[in-house]
């Protein structure tokens, strides 16, 4: 990371050139390239007049207007001239767009930006739990009370040693970043370079701790293919320069509150070039040269953010569209706020680490060795061979990443930890579904709130039901489970209800003054019941 922050000017003219490269083999032509330019920027002024942000340059306009100005000469001259002007302009969009993501790393900010975010957050945590904001200064508790790190955490520090670790967590909330950062510094691993969605700098918390953590930015607006191509560039590059990296393969948070089961595979491909290009330099397999990747589960009692999320993804209905991305966290003083509220609460994070793999899904030992399902050694190299020498085949790396990707998807579920807050909206609103199976899932939704009970005891007996269930996935090794599950039932029931959703106006699951399961808000508790898709328990009730 150091290294790669004093070489920056070197590093993006790197990645300017190479992109440059790949993108003129993709549009080989001079009218392909120009009516590629004329695409990107047609997009990009729709981009900054339709869906602006704080975070964007102040010459956006200056800027595109040129380049049309550009595009106009290019059409009226002779083939040659258009060619140079095309890839001139070809050019100083990748630039442009390579300084933008890259990250601005510096060890001294960082080691600032690790001492106040444990020192804040450790503080906040001891005036919440002596319920004395005197206690600020108090040292009784410390992080470690509130964001617990279960799994594979072991394996991951020995392999930081040996080789370049790609960390893909799954993606909940806008938190997520911050808390991945202190989990990095708390395991003693080295600062990772990481994708952080653009939208987060335009809040001066986030932008501090960005820039001061490792994070390259990731402009999800953006959707043509320059931009995604010197994106992938700098992936590669970076992971090819020995960097840790870490980006959420999701793509974006989760709007349903389902974990992730279908992955973007742009990043991921880049881990896989990354590999191919490093045995190109170090043919044989070993230390410095492999490449790691280790699924993370963040697992949280409440999402700040589901009310909003949830409305997106049943307006949407599945169908991409651009997002509103400040919502709840659109200023640094609602952070705290959410901070605050979040540490008086009481609530706690865990995050799961799943054992280390190679790019291929195949888990590797703790000395870095790819085994396959019979425990034998894998020499990963191979996957790159035709004819005994390292060749690239684009349509077999793109079949690499979707293994890789399928191989995840199982390991989040595998990995998930569930806790009673997971499961507390799931069994209610699975007797609910149960009940008015008849109407579709809209019109569920919109039942009336008078129509949202369920008895006490019925509740109860299926959420019996279902633990135990959950408990048999445990003991076959299918899914990770929260001590406080197997706790004393109605200790359980009331821990899950109390805890998710309590940060929202209107709470998903309450109990009622008849001491019935009732909620205030059924899309809210169609979020937080989604969490547990996957391990079909739905088919008990």
């Amino acid at each position: 990371m150091v290294q790669l922050a004093r070489d920056r000017k070197n590093f993006i003219d790197e990645i300017t050139q190479e992109s440059f490269e790949r993108i003129i083999s993709i549009r080989n032509t001079t009218p392909s390239l120009i009516d590629e330019l004329e695409l990107t920027r047609y997009k990009e002024t729709l981009r900054f007049k339709t869906n602006p942000w704080k975070i964007d340059p102040e010459d956006e306009i200056v800027f595109w207007d040129r380049v049309k100005q550009k595009l106009v000469e290019a059409d009226n001259t002779d083939d040659g001239m258009a060619e140079k002007i095309s890839e001139e302009i070809l050019k100083e969009i990748i630039q442009r767009y390579a300084n933008e993501i890259s990250g601005n790393f510096k060890k001294s900010h960082y080691k600032l930006a690790r001492r106040i975010a444990n020192f804040g957050f450790a503080r906040m945590l001891n005036a919440a739990k002596l319920k004395s904001w005197r206690a600020f200064f108090k040292h009784e508790y410390s992080l470690q009370d509130k964001i617990q790190l279960v799994g594979e955490v072991e394996h991951l520090r020995k392999l930081a040693k040996i080789g370049t670790i790609i960390m893909v967590p799954t993606h909940f909330s806008n938190l997520d970043s911050i808390t991945l950062g202190w989990a990095i510094n708390e395991l003693g691993l080295p600062p990772f370079i990481y994708g952080a969605g653009l939208n987060l700098f335009n809040i001066n918390i986030f932008s501090y701790f960005m820039n001061s953590l490792g994070a390259y930015k990731v402009d999800r607006r953006k959707k043509n293919l320059i931009y995604l191509e010197t994106l992938r560039t700098y992936s590669k590059q970076a992971i090819q320069r020995g960097c840790h990296s870490l980006f959420f393969p999701g793509g974006t948070r989760s709007r349903s509150g389902k974990i992730e089961n279908r992955l973007k595979l742009g990043l991921l491909g880049t881990a896989i070039e990354a590999q191919r290009a490093n045995y190109l330099v170090s043919p044989s397999e070993g230390r410095n040269n492999k490449i790691f990747v280790f699924p993370v589960v963040i697992n949280y009692n409440f999402v700040l953010e589901a009310p909003s999320l949830i409305h997106d993804y049943l307006e949407s209905s599945g169908q991409e569209r651009y997002y509103v991305e400040n919502d709840e966290f659109s200023t640094s003083s609602k952070i705290l706020s959410f901070l605050i509220k979040f540490f008086t609460k009481g609530s706690h994070i865990s995050m799961s680490f799943g054992k280390g793999m190679d790019l291929f899904g195949n888990y590797v030992d703790s000395e870095g060795r790819s085994v396959d399902v019979v425990g034998n050694h894998i020499n990963t190299k191979d996957y790159f061979l035709y004819k005994g020498e390292i060749t690239y085949d684009p349509q077999r790396e793109e079949e690499y990443t979707r293994m890789l990707a399928e191989n995840l998807v199982k390991e989040y579920h595998r990995i998930n930890q569930i806790l009673p807050s997971h499961l507390a909206p799931f069994v209610a609103f699975q007797i609910l579904r149960k009940r008015y199976e008849k109407i579709d899932l809209f019109s569920f939704l919109r039942l009336p709130l008078e129509e949202i009970e369920i008895d006490y005891q019925e509740y109860k007996k299926v959420f019996d039901l279902i633990r135990n269930k959950v408990i048999e996935l445990y003991n076959a090794g299918d899914v990770d489970i929260a001590p406080a599950l197997t706790s004393d039932l109605d200790k359980v029931i009331k821990e899950g209800v109390e805890n998710v959703g309590m940060y929202h106006a209107k709470r998903p699951l309450i109990i009622n003054k008849a001491g019935n399961i009732s909620s205030q808000d059924l899309n809210t508790l169609y979020y937080y019941q989604n969490r547990m898709e996957g391990y079909e328990l739905e088919k008990y009730i």
